[in-house]
């Protein structure tokens, strides 16, 4: 842009164009991020004239949320909890109904002293970080099969300061990740596991980006969360709780799942109302 380059542009003036090409609001949050303004502060930098850099990066961000790349991944962080983490195409979004599960086993680990907490797929480290960082006693064992994962959730676990001497990161497939001296001492184990059906109709914006093995589970998505269920029992303490997170369907059958080990579940709902969790425990019957 010739007029940018010349310092003849306001990010107002862009942040109308960004808008005839992107959602508004997606226009909005990338402006944001360009210049560098807070939530509800953008009003003060829209009369500035843009800078040769900031408008390259700026075309090149719209024109990825254009080409559909969802806004999280153009951003390169998102908001989770009390949390501005990275998430790039590596890991799944962090989700506002994944929140409602790191605040089950916020609140799972809060009523035991001192509690080992294992996240088991952590992805960017969303759940695993939030226990950590509104725990403040918690010993949290961070999981995942990809080492892509593993790298995202280590950028992340930089960021959270003094939290972080409490997290430990391991690769592996679910329970193989986790060192042989928790068997049997984990006081809350949650997982935000693959629910989704492999032949299930996802939105492309969705099924073209996010990538496919932390979605995906079997003909009815649920290989990875009745793997959990089965071998939860081995690693608990005998008051631990297990979190799960899956698809508003899957809640009835999970929770009865638990109820065969003799776990006693509830099925709790996400913010959109929708059944979104299961929290088992033992049953003290």
């Amino acid at each position: 842009m010739t007029e940018a380059d010349e310092g003849t542009v306001t990010w107002g003036e862009l942040l109308d164009e960004a808008g005839r090409r992107v959602e508004p609001g997606d226009a909005r949050r990338i402006v944001e991020e360009v210049t560098g303004s807070e939530p509800g502060a953008l009003h003060r930098a829209l009369a500035d004239l843009a800078t040769v850099r900031g408008v390259a990066r700026f075309d090149a961000m719209v024109a990825r949320r254009a080409a559909g790349e969802p806004l999280q991944y153009v951003l390169g962080r998102w908001g989770f909890r009390t949390l501005d983490l990275l998430v790039d195409a590596r890991v799944l979004i962090p989700r506002p109904e994944t929140e409602v599960v790191a605040g089950l086993a916020i609140d799972a680990a809060s009523r035991c002293s001192g509690p080992l907490v294992a996240d088991l797929g952590t992805g960017s480290g969303a759940i695993a970080l939030s226990v950590a960082v509104e725990c403040a006693d918690a010993q949290v064992l961070a999981a995942d099969v990809s080492a892509d994962a593993i790298a995202v959730a280590r950028a992340n676990l930089a960021g959270i300061g003094r939290a972080a001497t409490r997290v430990s990161l391991h690769r592996g497939s679910w329970f193989a990740a986790l060192p042989v001296e928790a068997e049997a001492r984990i006081d809350v184990l949650v997982a935000n596991p693959p629910y989704v059906g492999d032949h299930e109709e996802l939105p492309s914006v969705v099924a073209d980006w996010e990538p496919a093995s932390a979605l995906r589970a079997g003909p009815d998505g649920l290989d990875d969360v009745r793997h959990i269920v089965d071998d939860a029992p081995r690693w608990l303490a005998p008051e631990g709780k297990l979190v799960l997170e899956m698809a508003p369907a899957q809640t009835a059958t999970v929770a009865q799942w638990c109820a065969d080990l003799g776990f006693e579940a509830s099925i709790h709902k996400d913010l959109a109302g929708r059944d979104r969790a299961v929290v088992a425990e033992r049953s003290t019957r």
